[in-house]
């Protein structure tokens, strides 16, 4: 970066492809979910993914805000230089999973001119913000680390500390149990074989270099996120399930009533976790139409 951080990148699919970039949740490390990868490569895109500062081999960033992601991506773009064949010069789309789903509408806010649509998924919505109760219906693990988020980092990293103890060596077998409260059982009924696999890596990944990456999501999401949601007008789409104890179904309908022209699903039975599992063709196709189809 310009400034001296180091940002670690993972890229899978066709290097010619158009650039999809992928913003995982949190914590997550450097994992492209098999179901997305495939579905991104039936398409011709190029995944893209950069580890958040504090995660894998990224610099931690204390006091970032999530507005922040938008310059980070540019210079990685800028650095792979590889635009897709169809698409002009760092051109992009993007979604984000969760976590990443405010990131995914920065880039979108920010880099107007080269994040053609973003797509959010699962994504959390802003916090203190009129009509949204941030903590209602979450799972008791969310509304605890999240109350200790409001309260600061030195009230927060022990906590996450402490959680993150029994992550680093998380396997598949073990997710579901390990996130507890925070899974429906629409969840739960995904949450096997390779994708368990992939999501017990992505735990081990996110808390390899200790808790920055995690702490400073959250803290980032308890602020101000940095942009406008005018700002995203028709160019972004929000993807909920009414199933999901992670990211309640309130967050979804919340960002679809406030991004103007936004394309809202809200999808009945879905949880936090299945539409990247059961849905990625469809959340691809949308994107890519968003976009005005740039393959």
């Amino acid at each position: 970066m310009p400034d001296g951080r180091n940002v670690e990148v993972l890229t899978t699919g066709p290097r010619d492809g158009f650039p999809l970039v992928v913003h995982g949740g949190t914590p997550s490390g450097l994992i492209v979910g098999g179901k997305l990868a495939a579905a991104a490569g039936r398409r011709g895109l190029r995944c893209i993914l950069a580890a958040r500062p504090g995660y894998e081999g990224s610099t931690p960033r204390p006091g970032r805000r999530v507005a922040d992601v938008a310059a980070d991506t540019a210079v990685v773009l800028d650095a792979l230089g590889e635009p897709g064949e169809s698409g002009a010069p760092g051109r992009f789309v993007s979604i984000g999973m969760s976590g990443g789903g405010p990131h995914s509408l920065a880039c979108a806010a920010l880099l107007p001119g080269r994040c053609l649509a973003a797509a959010s998924v699962a994504g959390v919505g802003p916090y203190g913000v009129e009509g949204l109760d941030f903590l209602a219906g979450m799972g008791p693990e969310n509304v605890e680390e999240f109350g200790l988020a409001l309260r600061g980092a030195g009230a927060l990293t022990p906590y996450l500390e402490q959680q993150s103890l029994p992550l680093g060596e998380i396997t598949g077998e073990q997710v579901a149990a390990a996130l507890g409260g925070l899974i429906s059982g629409a969840d739960a009924a995904v949450l096997t074989g390779e994708f368990a696999d992939e999501l017990a890596a992505s735990c081990r990944a996110a808390i390899r270099q200790g808790v920055a990456g995690w702490r400073d999501d959250d803290l980032a999401f308890a602020a101000d996120w940095g942009f406008s949601l005018n700002a995203l007008a028709g160019r972004v789409a929000i993807w909920q399930g009414d199933q999901d104890r992670m990211v309640p179904f309130a967050h979804g309908q919340w960002l679809a009533a406030h991004v103007p022209g936004a394309r809202v699903h809200l999808e009945p039975g879905a949880g936090h976790l299945t539409m990247v599992v059961t849905a990625a063709d469809r959340i691809l196709d949308d994107l890519l139409d968003l976009a005005g189809n740039p393959l």
